[in-house]
């Protein structure tokens, strides 16, 4: 298998599953008709995409979600399961939250709607081959809120009670090594409320003291060192 697409003039290889014909002939002209990427090998359905991704070993595989015998995410699955380097884009008519969440949690790096344009689906498949994900920008936000929910929910396994946005806002600046005024002065708040609020997060996140708190944030991502300020 090539390596990671670079923006160099490396060839993007390209694997289509549909089980249309008239669409694979039609992803197929508008792949081929680029310098940089070339399409190795069509599928009609999941189990065939499994099959030729095993062998062709492609950098992207542009998979429909509804075919006949495996579908789309099952066959992601299984391809990404496999070899994790390739790239799987879906490609699809369904905008529903089901289908979308599963295609994502399935391996997927990028979900597009049949009525994007061939320039969307370029600048996808390029995007993708660089290790990026990408997603429609019409479902975009719907993965925004479901990331949220299972933070949320993640954070109720623990027994622990959900942050709310102020308090992540505080959280993440504690973790960046900010004390009590300067938080207050990035926030727009006054030092009394900064230090009511930090007693909520310590209660809520059953830790003691702003260290504790500091490391919770950095191991559960919700903060970075070298996040940007508010």
């Amino acid at each position: 298998m090539s390596q990671t697409y670079s923006g160099t003039d490396q060839t993007i290889r390209i694997l289509i599953a549909d089980d249309h014909t008239m669409v694979r002939q039609g992803l197929s002209q508008i792949c081929e008709a680029e310098p940089d990427m070339q399409v190795v090998g069509q599928a009609a359905d999941g189990r065939q995409a499994v099959r030729l991704a095993q062998s062709l070993e492609p950098d992207i595989v542009v998979m429909d979600i509804n075919m006949p015998g495996q579908d789309g995410v099952e066959a992601t699955k299984a391809i990404t399961a496999e070899n994790p380097r390739i790239g799987v884009i879906i490609l699809t008519m369904y905008r529903q939250d089901q289908y979308v969440f599963e295609a994502i949690k399935a391996g997927a790096r990028a979900y597009l709607l049949k009525d994007a344009d061939s320039e969307e689906l370029l600048r996808a498949i390029r995007a993708v081959a660089q290790g990026e994900a990408l997603l429609d920008p019409s479902i975009a936000g719907k993965m925004i809120e479901e990331f949220k929910r299972l933070q949320e929910d993640a954070l109720l396994a623990q027994g622990l009670t959900p942050l709310t946005e102020r308090e992540q806002d505080i959280l993440r600046l504690v973790a960046q090594g900010y004390d009590n005024q300067e938080i207050a002065n990035q926030l727009h708040l006054s030092e009394k409320t900064v230090r009511n609020r930090l007693s909520v997060i310590f209660e809520k996140l059953h830790v003691n003291n702003r260290t504790q708190a500091a490391l919770y944030a950095l191991r559960r991502g919700l903060a970075t060192l070298d996040d940007s300020t508010p």
